[in-house]
């Protein structure tokens, strides 16, 4: 078996590979009613390193190796959080002074319990890190063998610890009042005698509805509906919205029809489309003309596995799916000007790509001051999450796309954590024997322990009770305050990847890497 560990020391692309396929399987492996899917990487590379070490093999993943699948998991993670991001941001700010406040108040309880314990500084500057996940900190803590060794104790309960918040907060999900409602399609006749205008009732309604189709007369066609007209007694509208605003909108208009207008496609067809052209990614529906350049209107967008109504604001992406509903002549020539390729869900766009992981290595690695003297930077991971953030939501400049479709971006994110995981794992597992051999570990465990259950503790707490976040979203956002991919993964995989997880986990993650980094150097200056 010897032997077998020092074949992968000397060979760790095959090591890299092995813990990832070995840890896939076993993350497949139900526990009750959870797998842990991907987490299982990190503890498989540390039970591989581990062991190695056990009989002096150093099996090592170059750090080149897990900075890029790091940079990859944190820039695709932005992307597809950004044009969510920002808008929420204006109401989550407080969200993000709270993460702060967190990882502030578990520095502040570690240095009386470490001093309790018999530590001295580095030794809990290098717990906190590896309680809180975070190779960051641990380089802002100076990196020092007592440092390195209190990280590598620490770091499994990191992991193992957290699971307990994120189970309890995705338990508490399944109440959430914030789930998305199901799109639906509903014929409404109109009794009003006022005329309302089309736009102002989607207004009325944020934006959440909007009408696609009108029939005037009886036996008259269906034509698409452009958002100025006036809706007259006798019309019948087809509107499209979650189930309750559209029950709404029928009861303030009138009442819900028999007639199904999509039903009469003698005139109008509609059909999904995917966005594969270019020169359409990035652009607001309102930008296109489809009215007037070809009597068409989109009334639904589908990215991932989320329904969307389409509004005239909204941002098309390569990848999405559409649906479409214009002349039935026209159809093809529509079909033509959007593309409809399966290459829209999978092209990787590498200009966009490749400069804005450029970008964000730069910005990660830019240093900042420290008050006293010092500096210190954010971090690879920070700054292309925080460059993915922006490129998400900018969505083009000019002619150059910044975002990926959908599809490719779940892909590079699964990728990118695979691989972190696959070399985080390996470094904690090679120190393990280390740590135990330096008979401090049950003390470094202690501290450990209680940072990890503080941290975990008081985010369910604040983000449950005093932020009032739903439970999925509140999974994400813990995943976010411990800066921990794995458990980013677990979550999505219990959830099949709901946006509100990677949402909570954007909003926390950059407020966390940062306090982490400043919290780390203030302990090791102690």
């Amino acid at each position: 078996m010897s032997a077998v560990f020092h074949f992968l020391a000397d060979m760790p692309l095959i090591h890299l590979f092995l813990v990832v396929g070995l840890g896939a399987a076993l993350g497949a492996i139900p526990f009750g009613k959870v797998r842990l899917g991907a987490a299982m990487v990190l503890f498989a590379a540390i039970g591989v390193a581990a062991a190695g070490a056990s009989v002096g093999a150093e099996i090592e993943v170059s750090p080149f190796v897990g900075d890029l699948g790091l940079a990859l998991f944190a820039f695709a993670i932005g992307i597809t959080s950004g044009p969510n991001f920002f808008h929420s941001l204006r109401t989550s700010w407080p969200v993000m002074l709270g993460v702060a406040a967190i990882l502030v108040a578990a520095g502040v309880v570690a240095v009386p319990v470490g001093r309790l314990v018999g530590l001295e500084i580095d030794s809990i500057a290098g717990a906190y890190a590896g309680a809180l996940t975070n190779t960051p900190a641990l380089a802002a803590a100076g990196g020092t063998p007592e440092a390195t060794v209190a990280y590598s104790v620490t770091y499994i309960f990191g992991v193992v610890g957290v699971l307990l918040a994120v189970n309890a907060a995705l338990s508490y999900g399944k109440r959430d009042a914030d789930v998305p409602q199901e799109l639906i399609e509903m014929a409404v006749r109109i009794e009003r005698t006022d005329n309302p205008v089309a736009s102002a009732v989607t207004k009325m309604h944020e934006g959440r509805v909007r009408f696609n189709r009108i029939r005037r007369t009886e036996d008259g066609p269906t034509e698409i509906l452009d958002p100025a007209e006036e809706l007259e007694p006798g019309d019948v509208v087809t509107v499209i919205g979650p189930a309750d605003d559209v029950a709404q909108v029928a009861r303030e208009l009138g009442h819900r029809s028999s007639h199904q207008l999509s039903a009469d496609r003698r005139s109008l067809d509609f059909r999904r489309m995917t966005i594969s052209n270019p020169k359409v990614s990035g652009r607001e529906i309102r930008e296109l003309h489809l009215e007037k350049r070809f009597g068409a209107s989109i009334s639904r967008i589908r990215r991932g596995d989320i329904d969307m109504v389409a509004m005239p604001d909204s941002v098309l992406q390569l990848g999405d799916r559409i649906r479409v509903i214009v002349h039935r002549d026209q159809m093809n020539e529509v079909t033509q000007y959007f593309g409809d390729s399966t290459r829209g869900l999978s092209d990787i766009n590498p200009l966009a790509g490749g400069i804005g992981l450029a970008l964000g290595l730069i910005i990660g690695h830019i240093p900042l001051p420290l008050p006293g003297g010092g500096e210190f930077a954010i971090g690879a991971a920070a700054g292309t999450l925080i460059m993915g953030l922006i490129m998400g939501r900018v969505g083009r400049i000019g002619r150059v796309i910044t975002t990926l479709p959908y599809t490719a971006a779940m892909t590079l994110t699964e990728f990118g954590l695979l691989i972190f995981l696959a070399y985080a794992g390996t470094r904690a597992g090679g120190q393990i024997a280390q740590a135990f051999a330096s008979g401090a570990w049950w003390r470094i465990a202690i501290l450990g322990v209680v940072i990890t259950l503080v941290t975990s503790g008081l985010a369910y707490v604040v983000g449950r009770w005093l932020f009032r976040s739903g439970g999925t979203r509140l999974s994400g956002m813990i995943a976010g305050v411990h800066t921990q991919p794995a458990l980013l993964a677990y979550a999505n995989g219990r959830t099949n990847f709901d946006p509100r997880i990677g949402l909570g986990y954007a909003l926390a993650y950059p407020a966390a890497m940062v306090t982490k980094i400043l919290v780390a150097t203030v302990l090791s200056a102690l």
